[in-house]
């Protein structure tokens, strides 16, 4: 789609005012059923897309130059709103742009807005906002999925070109797949998190969601790279391997208990299609995945409670009007500004780290991680990419999993490891269930074999038949 678009601006079938005021027209016409946005900043995106429109007729149009693109609200962009869906920010609207956003204008993509999510990441339903709850575009009564579901929503939804959203357990992978489109998570490293509010600053890493894994691919290529502000930010590259030379592994225990049974099947057959297009199967075993989520909750949970506690309502964050002390007032604060979710996190991370239970709870989760990087670069030797479910089951109804948390972290059980190992993965749609909705697998790679995992997904792409959410 990118590309088809970057063909029209260039040969002048559609201007960039044009094509942002369809987007625009579009998200004013259907996001009130969604709740996918919570900052449409119109006149900014109009005034970039003239900018942008310049630049092209000038023939000097970059990949993205002219592109609506959609930012996850916890991106800072300068002069708009970042909000993290949470009352202890609400009003915030940063100085600086986050290095994504200034290699995205550098570009000349075109920012529509700022698009909904879990407070401060924390959830998978995309359903602790302050700002509501966002919907799945393929049934309005279903999550989007967590915790980048206004991004995943509005690319389903035809609301954005491509947006961009972050991944700190699977929070752009599992609303990808819930809501049927392409969703990228970077190896550690390769993209800036500079600008990135932080949740779990070990595991998360700003991700890519698109029409195609290729669409994708090039929001990859104009976010990736070094940034003398993230010590973590890498360049390094690699290229695609030939088709015939890839091995897929199908780790045993993702297709097992807790995966539903059309959910797996759907996974094996597009591991068929690969095969007849002359990869090879390989059957494997990765060894502690079973610990992989309550290690990733104790890790996540701790570095959350580290990370926001500057939000006190005098430094950062919105200020209780009651408080007759300071500690009072910072108390009063917290309460007041964050959401149950978020408050749920903060106490498990500061139990994690107290005296008495770090041991017990924090360096057992660390040493399970260290055991997990080294039982998926044993597994990679042995094949080329992992193929797995991205999620065990499809987008469940609003309002079925939000009094249970375990139920709710559980579903993260597919996606956890690539954060706790630092590795690629992109999931694509691969089938439907008998209600109509997606599907999705998972592509993991070694470290920085962005451009392979994209590659082997198109061949997949390019061949499936894919259904459009109707709203």
């Amino acid at each position: 789609m990118l590309l088809e678009l970057r063909e029209k601006l260039d040969n002048g079938k559609i201007s960039a005012v044009e094509l942002t005021q369809a987007y625009l027209k579009r998200i004013a016409e259907k996001d009130r059923k969604l709740n996918s946005f919570i900052t449409v900043a119109a006149e900014q995106a109009l005034e970039q897309a003239k900018n942008a429109q310049k630049r092209i007729d000038r023939g000097e149009a970059a990949p993205l130059t002219g592109i609506p693109i959609a930012v996850k609200d916890n991106i800072c962009t300068k002069g708009m709103k970042t909000t993290c869906a949470s009352k202890i920010l609400a009003e915030f609207t940063p100085v600086y742009d986050a290095a994504v956003i200034e290699r995205l204008r550098q570009m000349g993509a075109v920012i529509l807005g700022k698009t909904n999510m879990d407070e401060f990441g924390m959830g998978a339903s995309s359903q602790t906002s302050y700002f509501g709850g966002v919907k799945n575009p393929y049934d309005l009564e279903r999550v989007p999925g967590g915790s980048s579901g206004g991004s995943a929503a509005a690319v389903s939804a035809g609301l954005c070109a491509a947006a961009l959203g972050s991944d700190t357990g699977g929070s752009v992978r599992q609303p990808a797949a819930f809501c049927g489109v392409a969703g990228l998570k970077p190896t550690y490293g390769a993209v800036s998190r500079y600008g990135l509010v932080a949740f779990a600053s070990s595991l998360e890493q700003i991700g890519m969601i698109a029409r195609s894994a290729a669409d994708a691919g090039l929001l990859f290529d104009a976010a990736a790279g070094r940034d003398a502000r993230d010590m973590t930010a890498k360049n390094c590259r690699k290229n695609a391997d030939e088709m015939h030379t890839v091995r897929i592994g199908l780790p045993r225990e993702f297709y097992g208990e807790g995966i539903r049974e059309d959910v797996g099947q759907a996974v094996l057959q597009a591991a068929a299609f690969y095969e007849k297009k002359g990869c090879k199967l390989v059957e494997l075993s990765i060894p502690y995945t079973e610990y992989a989520v309550p290690a990733y909750y104790l890790l996540s949970s701790a570095e959350a409670a580290s990370n926001l506690s500057r939000y006190d309502g005098i430094k950062y964050g919105c200020r209780s009007q009651h408080g007759s002390t300071y500690e009072d007032l910072v108390r009063r604060s917290r309460r007041e500004g964050f959401g149950p979710e978020v408050k749920r996190r903060i106490l498990l991370g500061n139990y994690a780290l107290s005296s008495g239970y770090y041991e017990e709870y924090y360096k057992k989760a660390a040493q399970i991680r260290a055991c997990l990087r080294r039982a998926y670069g044993q597994a990679l030797e042995q094949c080329d990419v992992l193929l797995t479910p991205t999620a065990p089951e499809t987008a469940y109804k609003i309002g079925s999993r939000e009094h249970d948390p375990v139920r709710m972290y559980t579903a993260d059980q597919c996606t956890v490891s690539a954060n706790l190992t630092g590795l690629p993965a992109l999931t694509i749609p691969c089938g439907y269930d008998e209600n109509g909705l997606p599907i999705g697998m998972s592509l993991t790679g070694r470290a920085f074999d962005e451009p392979f995992l994209i590659g082997l997904a198109d061949v997949f792409e390019r061949e499936f038949d894919r259904k459009e959410a109707v709203l």
